[in-house]
């Protein structure tokens, strides 16, 4: 199967933004990726242009379509380098998007060099795109997590007005399962994946599995612009989605490429 000039379910080596290019407008349910921000690795001295690669993921998008980000900043002289506040405001004000919802990925952080002048850095910013007026594709069930006090019926009190009152006290059953909300826990997540750690960075590949299955329908075709070690295109085959991606490195994608085909020989998830 095509999209445009590409095979889909295979990983390119070349520029994003020229790759993206070969894909028709209107024709990605789902963007997942972490681009390789403010020189926090070491990625072979291959640089990229964070404004073009969102008018081009911008315009590959369905309508209703997402573009899902894991980024940090970078600290220099006790200062934050931005960037992540400033690709927000860009790519909204300035390529079309809306901001759906910014999501914390929580993770252990590491001490570091600072650890006696700063803060521990415990998380990293996932902005959520959204291209249109509503995501064509929206089910958080198969990401809930445990209720404290699930199975229980409990009572309190109802919601506070704007005048400062609360309403009348609440008594209801407790649901066994509830939304994550806003901040996501992988503090657990850790891949210990031999393939997948050759590349210099990489996040949890229960990332994009989670943001897979609340964003894209069944048959639906993620993108990844840097693919790095695979984890996008390894949660779209197990859940049964078609990917496309890209990387310049030629290295990363002889990693990404080998985990594809692992993953192809493994059972599919049930959905």
């Amino acid at each position: 199967m095509k999209l445009g000039e590409l095979e889909i379910n295979k990983v390119y080596s070349m520029d994003c933004v020229e790759g993206m290019r070969k894909i028709p407008d209107n024709s990605v349910d789902l963007v997942v990726t972490s681009p390789p921000y403010d020189s926090l690795r070491d990625y072979n001295g291959f640089s990229f242009d964070l404004h073009l690669t969102g008018t081009e993921i911008y315009r590959v998008l369905k309508d209703g379509g997402i573009a899902v980000m894991v980024i940090q900043d970078q600290t220099k002289d006790f200062g934050k380098s931005l960037t992540s506040f400033r690709t927000i405001i860009d790519w909204c004000d300035n390529i079309g998007f809306k901001l759906f919802e910014t999501v914390i990925y929580r993770k252990h952080g590491t001490e570091g060099a600072w650890w006696t002048k700063r803060f521990r850095v415990d998380h990293e910013y996932m902005p959520i795109f959204l291209k249109g007026k509503r995501p064509q594709f929206f089910d958080k069930e198969p990401i809930k997590i445990p209720s404290k006090h699930g199975g229980k019926i409990l009572t309190g009190s109802g919601n506070r007005k704007t005048n400062g009152e609360t309403t009348s006290l609440v008594t209801r059953p407790i649901n066994l399962t509830k939304c994550p909300g806003t901040v996501w826990d992988y503090l657990m997540a850790g891949d210990k994946n031999p393939l997948k750690r050759k590349h210099p960075a990489v996040f949890p590949d229960k990332i994009p599995l989670d943001f897979i299955q609340v964003f894209c329908p069944l048959g639906g075709i993620v993108l990844d612009p840097f693919m790095g070690s695979g984890s996008t295109a390894v949660a779209a085959l197990k859940t049964q989605r078609n990917f496309i991606g890209f990387d310049i490195s030629e290295e990363y994608v002889k990693i990404s490429t080998d985990r594809i085909n692992i993953e192809k020989s493994q059972p599919k998830l049930d959905f």
